[in-house]
C-alpha cells in the first residue's frame, strides 16, 4: 500500500505541469473510449451483477447499461468543457508596506474515495479529480470489482497513451485492509471522501487519521402543506420516490398537513402499484419501494419532525404559500432545500456542475453537491521588493 500511495503522490505533482487544455483533451479521449468499449464494460459489469440478488437495493446502483455509459461519457465531456477551477484569485490586497497578497485556488493533491456498488463513481471521481489537478485513489466495493477493474484499465490506458502517469488514477484492492490503509495514509492522502450508506460513512469518519468530508446518507422528507397544489404534489412526490429508489436523494418520508389528509389517497395514487406505505418507522433511509407517511398538525410540527429525523441532505415543501415556503427554507437545516421541486434534482450534473464526487451533509467546508471547485483548496501567494518585518 505504501508504494501505491507514493506513486499517487508523485503523480499528483506531475499533474501540476498540465494545462487545462491538456486536461480537457484527455477527458474527452476517455469519454470517447467509454463509448468505444461499451460492450467490454458491460461484460465486466455483468460478472458483478450475476453475483448479486436482483432484490438487493444496491442492484440498481451496480447496473450499467449502454444508455448509462453514454450518460457517463456525456457527463465527462461536460466536465471537460467547464472552466478550470485552478488558479482562481479569490482574494487579493496590497498591504501598506507594499507587499502584495493573492489567495489562489490549487488542487488538494491526492484524494481517496471509498464507495460501494457504484461503478459510475469510478468515472465521475476520475473526471472531477483530473480536471481539478488531483490524483485519485479509488476504493470501490467488492460487489463492483470487475466493473471497476475494467473502468480503471480503460482510464489508465488513455493516460498512458497521452504520456501522463497512469498512477494519477489508481484502483485499490477491494478489501477491508485496503480501506484501513487508506484511512491511515498520513502524509500521502490529502483528503478522503466516503460515498455509500450510513454504516460506511460512519466507519470512515470514526477511523480516519486523514481529513474526511462526510457525504450523505439521505433521510429525505417532503412536506405537503395545507396550501399545496394537488397536481404539483402528485408529480413531485412520485418523482422523488420512484425515479430511482436506491439513490440518496430519493424520498423517504412524506409529511401531510392534517387539513389535506382527505387528499392523501390522491397524492399517493400514482405510486400505489409500486410503493409500500408505512405510517410510522421514521428516520429511515429506505433505498427501496417503501415510504414513511405522517399526518402533521402544522408547519411547526413538520419542521420539528424534520429537525429530529433529517440527515441534512435534501428536504422539500410543496405549497402555494410563499410565506410558508420561505420559512421552511430558512429553518430547515439541510444542504439542499426545495420549494415545489422534487429532491431528485440533488445531483451535481443537474446543478450544472458536470458531475459530482458526493453530496456533502457537513457544514465545515463544502456542502451539497461537490464538484470541481469543492475539491480544490487554496494557498496564499505573497510578493514584494525586499520588505522586512520590524
Amino acid at each position: 500500500m505504501t508504494t501505491l500511495f507514493e506513486h499517487a503522490k508523485s503523480a499528483s505533482r506531475s499533474l501540476l505541469l498540465l494545462d487545462d487544455k491538456k486536461r480537457s483533451a484527455v477527458l474527452m479521449r476517455v469519454a470517447d473510449s467509454i463509448e468505444q468499449h461499451t460492450d467490454e464494460l458491460l461484460r465486466a459489469n455483468r460478472l458483478d451483477l450475476d453475483r448479486m440478488d436482483k432484490a438487493n437495493p444496491l442492484y440498481d446502483r451496480l447496473l450499467l447499461t449502454a444508455d448509462r455509459l453514454k450518460g457517463i461519457a456525456d457527463d465527462m465531456r461536460h466536465v471537460a468543457s467547464l472552466p478550470s477551477p485552478l488558479g482562481m484569485v479569490t482574494k487579493q490586497r496590497t498591504l501598506p508596506n507594499g507587499i502584495r497578497l493573492h489567495r489562489v485556488s490549487v488542487p488538494f493533491g491526492v484524494i481517496g474515495v471509498v464507495y460501494e456498488a457504484r461503478p459510475n463513481v469510478t468515472y465521475d471521481v476520475f473526471a472531477l479529480c483530473f480536471k481539478s489537478g488531483n490524483a485519485c485513489l479509488l476504493k470501490g466495493g467488492r460487489d463492483a470489482e470487475q466493473s471497476n477493474l475494467a473502468a480503471i484499465k480503460l482510464i489508465q490506458d488513455v493516460l498512458q497513451t497521452e504520456g501522463i502517469d497512469p498512477c494519477a488514477a489508481q484502483l485499490m484492492p477491494s478489501t477491508h485492509e485496503a480501506t484501513e490503509a487508506l484511512l491511515n495514509a498520513v502524509g500521502y492522502v490529502d483528503l478522503c471522501i466516503p460515498r455509500g450508506g450510513r454504516k460506511l460513512i460512519d466507519f470512515v469518519r470514526d477511523n480516519a487519521r486523514i481529513p474526511v468530508i462526510e457525504t450523505g446518507a439521505g433521510v429525505v422528507h417532503t412536506y405537503f402543506d395545507k396550501d399545496g397544489d394537488i397536481e404539483i404534489g402528485r408529480k413531485i412526490i412520485a418523482n422523488a420516490k420512484t425515479r430511482r429508489v436506491s439513490v440518496c436523494n430519493a424520498l423517504d418520508c412524506l409529511l401531510v398537513h392534517k387539513d389535506r389528509e382527505k387528499d392523501l389517497d390522491t397524492l399517493l395514487e400514482p405510486m400505489r402499484d409500486k410503493v409500500s406505505f408505512h405510517f410510522g418507522d421514521y428516520g429511515r433511509e429506505w433505498m427501496s419501494y417503501d415510504l414513511s407517511v405522517r399526518i402533521v398538525s402544522s408547519l411547526d410540527e413538520a419542521l420539528e419532525h424534520i429537525q429530529k429525523y433529517s440527515s441534512g441532505h435534501s428536504e422539500c415543501i410543496i405549497t402555494q404559500n410563499e410565506a410558508a415556503a420561505r420559512r421552511f427554507q430558512n429553518e430547515v437545516d439541510a444542504a439542499c432545500v426545495y420549494w415545489n421541486v422534487p429532491t431528485s434534482f440533488t445531483d451535481g450534473a443537474q446543478f450544472g456542475l458536470g458531475a459530482e464526487i458526493g453530496i456533502s451533509t457537513q457544514k465545515l467546508g463544502p456542502r451539497g453537491p461537490m464538484a470541481l471547485e469543492e475539491i480544490t483548496t487554496y494557498k496564499w501567494i505573497i510578493e514584494g521588493e525586499g520588505q522586512v518585518r520590524p
